[in-house]
């Protein structure tokens, strides 16, 4: 083993320590600049303790190494509890609320799921486009003011169907105002001596009456909702109040769902708004990515407001908004600890006494992981997913630990970029000069501009209904599923299993299910688990399945370990196919649950039917997923001897067949217990001598 050595540490300024090197206004600018002096990994030492600072990306992809290392809430975090608790974000990990919270959220913060908010999202974002084409002609916008109501307003109507109407307002909501105050103290706080936070009597009466205002609207939220009774409701609060935590049993109390409701307005927002306003930054700096995303936009978003379809097809301004996450990650930072005593780098000693803050911005300048143009913006380098150094690319945080909500996150701002640049021109009338202003994140500060309508017509034509948003995005689902008997059966069953924490692959195999049926199949859908030692050597078995950090499911956990136990030969005359669920935000797992069962069943003797497929949900889920089906089904009917019944649709000339929004569509339907039903009888109301 290498001789271990001491940590780079800069300048001290005797029982200052380092203090007196960090601006306190934008500590993060402080700390990058330290890191170009002092290298990927160094200490400093201030009154509120020690941190060690790491940016270099092989540094970093060891201490993100969960076995290792876990979060660490010391520090600012800790600070922030004052007002967010044991919520998701400022909760340690060992903590009971953090489990039970993020198994009974999860499902509502999968890619899919985002369906559900989409036309939500809608109707906020109209209103930002709405105020802006109001505007006379020399009238600037105040970009981070709107953004800031924009996400503001879409996770209050989204989460828990609360509107705060910041754009009919002359002045910020109050909320808005206690938690920007409350997050800047949190910050400040840490930098300051004992003796000095004693001293400030105003600033902590402040603190806490900014806190008591945040805990006033939130529980008026509660009890409202509470009051209304068992309501039709699907968001983020029915699901706090309603849902057991499959693991306990238990559901979350009255003050952790004020804790979680908190936090999701905090990070649901704060970082959002930073998001747009940088990328919208970026493309006036850059007219050649602005003048390509024109182009997308224009050819893309060809209704008055865009479908979820639409926004999946934005590639390049997700690429644009990935670039900005690159550059400037609103989430400037986060902390972890050791589990025990170690070693990083080969030579840097850690003890669990330690706390390690991954400085993210420097990290994403890395030039060993990003090449030379690591500081310019070329939002291009995401256009080849595999060739993204995902370890050195951690804007939502790592692991178990990342923000449960990036794809509410980057569904959002993709929706909305796409929007502003539909209907406007925009105009750096200032030639603004870049100034980070920093709370807890980053944001750029005073930066205004102009805009100019590009199509004043479409912008009053208003929101689609929520039958036409949908249409184009079902028309091919309704296709697929027409009605058309297959012959060759033989009364062959087709059993899907899943394995899914999220809702995401549940959700995938109740489809399945559903279009088998409907060809006359007949079906059954369970989780992993259930089928331990009974798959079946008659039909077929079809599974669906993700990973969590490269772990199975809770419920596939017990199916894997009994799978790689099993005798090759074991399985003989099973006939199967798999279909994977990943991120490849999480590259080095990425798909390792869904190939591991796969290349197991083929070991242990079933036959694959058809060539696993692979769906990302940070790529194009639903594109993916559709080519698989296609050759999956014509696989299925080849290997089975079957063929359609071409005169299916003539002989049910008077049956037509649609899904509606609901069951058929919706990956958490079970969630609200939501069940099949047969029906008992359908009676028609008109007489029989109507005529009709």
């Amino acid at each position: 083993m290498k001789e271990t050595g001491p940590i780079p540490q800069p300048k001290t300024f005797g029982p200052l320590g380092n203090l007196p090197l960090i601006d306190k206004d934008k500590p993060t600018l402080s700390l990058i600049k330290l890191a170009e002096e002092q290298g990927p990994i160094f200490q400093i030492h201030t009154p509120a303790g020690t941190t060690i600072v790491v940016s270099g990306h092989e540094l970093v992809k060891e201490v993100c190494d969960e076995e290792r290392f876990d979060k660490s809430i010391e520090g600012a975090l800790e600070k922030v509890r004052a007002f967010s608790g044991d919520g998701l974000f400022t909760s340690w990990t060992h903590e009971p609320n953090w489990r039970k919270a993020h198994n009974i959220l999860m499902p509502t913060f999968s890619q899919r799921a985002m369906k559900d908010y989409h036309e939500k999202m809608v109707d906020i974002a109209v209103q930002l486009i709405q105020k802006w084409a109001r505007l006379n002609p020399n009238e600037a916008v105040d970009v981070p003011a709107d953004m800031t109501r924009l996400t503001l307003d879409t996770i209050g109507l989204c989460g828990f169907n609360y509107r705060f109407n910041s754009y009919y307002r002359e002045t910020p909501h109050p909320f808005i105002n206690s938690m920007v105050r409350a997050l800047d103290e949190a910050m400040h706080q840490m930098q300051r001596l004992d003796v000095q936070d004693k001293l400030m009597v105003r600033t902590k009466r402040q603190f806490h009456h900014d806190i008591q205002t945040m805990f006033s609207l939130v529980d008026s939220i509660i009890a409202e909702r509470k009051a209304d009774g068992d309501q039709d409701e699907k968001d983020l609060l029915a699901r706090m109040l309603k849902v057991e935590d499959p693991e306990t049993g238990e559901k979350l109390d009255d003050e952790n769902i004020r804790f979680q409701i908190i936090t999701f307005l905090i990070a649901g927002h704060e970082t959002t708004s930073g998001l747009l306003s940088f990328a919208i930054y970026f493309l006036l700096k850059h007219p050649d990515k602005l003048k390509k995303a024109y182009e997308e936009v224009d050819r893309v978003l060809t209704d008055a407001a865009p479908t979820y379809k639409q926004v999946l097809d934005l590639k390049y301004i997700r690429m644009i908004l990935n670039e900005s996450l690159r550059l400037w990650p609103t989430a400037p930072a986060f902390s972890l600890y050791p589990k025990e005593d170690t070693v990083i780098g080969g030579k840097y000693p850690i003890t669990t006494k330690d706390r390690i803050s991954v400085l993210i911005p420097q990290l994403h300048r890395d030039q060993d992981a990003w090449g030379e143009d690591a500081e310019e913006f070329r939002p291009e380098r995401f256009e080849h997913q595999d060739q993204v150094p995902h370890h050195a690319y951690k804007p939502f945080g790592n692991g178990q630990r990342a923000c449960i909500g990036m794809q509410f996150a980057l569904h959002e701002a993709t929706l909305v970029l796409g929007m502003i640049l539909k209907y406007f021109t925009l105009i750096d009338h200032e030639n603004y000069e870049l100034d980070i202003k920093q709370t807890l994140t980053l944001k750029p500060g005073d930066f205004h501009i102009r805009v100019q309508t590009r199509n004043q017509e479409a912008i009053h034509a208003g929101v689609p209904s929520e039958e036409k948003a949908e249409h184009n995005d079902e028309q091919k689902g309704k296709q697929e599923t027409k009605s058309a008997s297959v012959i060759g059966l033989n009364n062959r069953p087709l059993l899907v299993l899943y394995g899914s924490d999220t809702g995401t692959a549940e959700g995938v195999a109740r489809e399945l299910a559903d279009t088998a049926s409907l060809h006359g199949v007949r079906t059954e859908v369970a989780p992993l688990n259930d089928q331990i030692g009974k798959l079946p050597k008659e039909g077929a078995v079809v599974i669906v399945t993700s990973s969590y950090n490269g772990k199975p499911p809770s419920n596939a956990g017990q199916f894997v370990q009994w799978l790689e136990e099993i005798q090759p030969g074991e399985l003989e005359g099973v006939h199967y196919a798999v279909f994977g669920c990943g991120d490849h935000n999480w590259a080095s797992t990425y798909q390792y649950v869904p190939r591991t069962i796969d290349e197991q069943l083929a070991e242990k003797g079933a036959t694959r039917f058809s060539a696993r497929g692979e769906g990302d949900v940070s790529g194009d889920f639903e594109g993916q997923l559709d080519q698989w089906k296609k050759s999956m089904w014509s696989d299925a009917i080849k290997a089975f001897g079957l063929e359609l019944n071409k005169n299916a649709d003539k002989e049910r000339s008077t049956l037509s067949l649609q899904f509606v929004r609901g069951l058929g569509e919706s990956p958490l339907a079970r969630s609200y217990e939501a069940v099949h039903a047969s029906i008992a009888e359908n009676r028609e109301l008109q007489s029989a001598d109507s005529g009709r």
